[in-house]
């Protein structure tokens, strides 16, 4: 169960890491949309996972792996945006939320 404060930080470092990515998202992913779904954070707050949402979703693990490759410099800039509210700033683990893919796949299924 998450604490009050991982919910806020949480919230904090979800907001701040989904603006820098829109900032980069055409030399992330061209012609593509990328959004934070969720994102959830150790209760040490050193460690943040972070599901995104690809659209389209084809060739959404090539973006996965862009963005595993950017970790660092997006986690100096999600540091210099959060450096006067969180003393550590977490290390960032991206993973791919499918729950779209998920709903379609289980729409198609119902209109058959």
């Amino acid at each position: 169960m998450e604490s009050t404060r991982q919910k806020k930080v949480a919230r904090l470092v979800q907001k701040e890491l989904a603006k820098i990515i829109m900032h980069h998202g055409t030399e992330l992913a061209p012609g593509k949309m990328i959004s934070v779904t969720t994102l959830r954070i150790s209760p040490d707050l050193s460690i943040a996972k972070a599901w995104v949402s690809i659209f389209p979703s084809e060739g959404s693990a090539a973006v996965l792996e862009v963005l595993r490759n950017r970790t660092p410099k997006l986690r100096y800039e999600l540091g210099q945006k959060v450096r006067n509210q969180l003393r550590i700033v977490p290390e960032i683990i991206f993973f791919i939320d499918d729950s779209n893919d998920y709903i379609d796949n289980i729409s198609k299924l119902l209109k058959e």
